[in-house]
């Protein structure tokens, strides 16, 4: 790598020719503040934050665009500038909803954090502070223009990231706001309801739809059965909330967390993971057998389902038709559950924790219901069981060892990685290739539909055939494949996942900074945390889970059947993009 010498606070370093100002100053313990840098996602230098002084320059430069180059001298803490970064944010915060101690970002803002770093007591400027409404029509985003401070994060992420592009910057000057075409509501334009907007904002400009309320309601109301299902990227994940380290396995401390808030029953949605592999993987073996529409397209991720439904409404069928794994496990829970515990469905109410905004959107959705009920009441994401957990006063880190509960609580290591991307495939592939060699497999680990690669290829034999199978994370590299199998590319199979890297790094998982998030790969270490436990299961594929051979012998019958599909399955549609009033 080639690389050139700088000086940066009078430290002389050897740097790559390629890094930027910021990067260099990384390379050498140096702090530069930033607000709106995110590294690969939004690097504009707009902002201002992280000025710095350059010799030769004539005047100060942003540190996150600004080249290396040899001979480089600069200087990061002279008294000017310190002088425009305390300028700079003072402007900022001075039109600025400053009501931090009821912002769900309180304790977790990188405006907060830049006010106290650079010590911050007094506003030197009156700015206008015109109240504009919040965006509250979503079910899943909340859109708050006031805390919005122009960093354009959520702008790059949604358009050059996941190719959405429903939110960007309108007007000029100071009028400038980030919103939607015509300030309509993300309800009312092609939202996938992804939250990846939500993940990389430095404020409370955006956030979840809360409905804890609903949570803490149910279960004081004592003639509900309330039960909660929880997705495996949430254990880990949610340690990182109580301090714990990224990539942390918190699966007991969760569970006991969640009978310390009162729920009459812990499930792991892992236990419908497994479900749905045998659901998907029958209704990709009948359909390679039978001539059907190929190639069969995972339905778990209902960003992508949503993304699909404006999109590439020529894909439908090529969907598959099983829910989602906890859309499955609510309907089961009041069908098969609520008759072998004797309850009326009518009074089991079903909580889902899941590292997702967009199943907030999913589980409202009309197609989505069996005997009459939604099949999931609520769903909070992983930051939301957190501040129940913490309203609750519970010491999350010093909880005791618990399990989940029976008589849906086992599941097999397949289940687990469907946390991270290619884990729907990988699991899928461990149960098909079996069913179609008509015998036992050695192969368990598929390595080449692992990693974060946006597009990844695989082909495997199976049955005397050849499987082609594709994984997408991301909905820009969504779009991408799907433009590949338009041009005339052939799989059989492709799993999708609205969000970069999986459901590891869903759109309701904890918020870190952007000096974490740009230096450290959220993503891997997450999935490597889910890969692990998936090593130490005992059972390692779908078919092989006893309690699914019991919900089968005694009420399914078989993967595919009428009852399955009564339960298990569902359809989509086409929407539009921008519907007229």
């Amino acid at each position: 790598m080639e690389t050139v010498n700088i000086t940066i606070d009078s430290r002389k370093i050897q740097v790559p020719k390629e890094y930027t100002v910021l990067e260099a100053a990384r390379a050498a313990n140096i702090d530069i503040p930033t607000l709106c840098f995110l590294k690969e996602i939004n690097e504009i230098g707009a902002c201002r934050m992280c000025l710095v002084e350059v010799q030769g320059a004539r005047s100060l430069q942003a540190a996150c665009v600004y080249p290396v180059s040899e001979g480089l001298v600069i200087s990061t803490q002279t008294p000017a500038v310190r002088e425009a970064r305390k300028v700079t944010l003072e402007l900022i915060l001075s039109n600025h909803d400053r009501k931090c101690l009821t912002c769900v970002r309180s304790s977790n803002c990188e405006l907060q954090k830049l006010s106290e770093d650079l010590n911050i007591r007094d506003l030197r400027f009156d700015g206008d502070s015109p109240k504009m409404p919040l965006d509250e029509l979503s079910p899943s985003i909340v859109r708050d223009p006031n805390k919005c401070v122009l960093c354009r994060r959520c702008v790059s992420m949604c358009k050059n990231v996941q190719g959405v592009a429903v939110i960007d910057t309108n007007e000029r000057g100071f009028k400038t706001i980030v919103s939607s075409a015509f300030n309509k509501s993300l309800n009312d334009v092609p939202c996938a309801m992804c939250g990846q907007c939500i993940n990389v904002c430095p404020v409370g400009a955006l956030r979840e739809k809360d409905a804890t309320d609903k949570v803490w309601e149910a279960l004081a109301n004592k003639d509900l059965h309330v039960v909660v299902q929880t997705a495996p990227a949430v254990r880990v994940a949610i340690g990182e909330e109580f301090g714990m380290p990224i990539g942390s396995r918190a699966t007991s401390n969760m569970i006991a967390a969640l009978r310390r808030l009162g729920f009459a029953k812990v499930f792991d949605t892992d236990t419908a993971a497994d479900l749905t592999i045998m659901e998907e993987g029958t209704e990709l073996i009948n359909r390679i057998k039978n001539g059907g529409k190929l190639p069969l397209i995972t339905s778990c991720s209902p960003g992508w389902i949503k993304f699909c439904e404006h999109n590439f409404p020529e894909f439908l069928d090529n969907l598959s038709s099983c829910k989602s794994p906890h859309e499955m496990f609510g309907a089961v829970l009041k069908s098969y559950y609520a008759e072998k515990m004797g309850i009326d469905p009518s009074k089991i109410f079903v909580v889902s924790i899941m590292p997702c905004t967009a199943k907030k959107y999913e589980a409202q959705r009309p197609e989505l219901s069996s005997n009459g009920y939604p099949d999931v009441d609520v769903v909070l994401t992983t930051r939301e069981l957190a501040k129940m957990i913490k309203e609750a006063a519970i010491d999350f880190k010093e909880l005791p060892e618990r399990q989940f509960d029976d008589p849906m609580g086992e599941a097999s290591g397949a289940a687990v990685i469907f946390g991270a991307t290619g884990g729907v495939m990988e699991a899928a592939l461990r149960t098909v290739t079996e069913i179609l060699n008509g015998k036992p497999s050695d192969e368990i680990e598929y390595n080449v539909v692992r990693g974060i690669d946006g597009v990844k290829e695989a082909v495997v034999e199976a049955g005397g055939m050849k499987i082609k199978a594709a994984v997408a994370h991301g909905l820009g590299n969504a779009r991408k494949l799907l433009e590949k199998v338009k041009n005339g590319e052939e799989y059989h199979f492709i799993e999708i996942m609205a969000c970069p890297g999986g459901c590891v790094n869903g759109g309701g998982q904890p918020i870190q900074p952007s000096k974490v998030r740009s230096w450290v790969d959220l993503r891997a270490e997450r999935a490597k945390a889910i890969y692990d436990e998936d090593k130490e299961m005992p059972i390692r594929k779908s078919h092989e889970n006893p309690r699914i051979k019991m919900l089968y012998d005694e009420y399914f019958k078989e993967p595919g059947s009428h009852k399955a599909h009564e339960l298990l399955h569902t359809h989509y549609v086409k929407r539009e993009n921008y519907p007229e009033e």
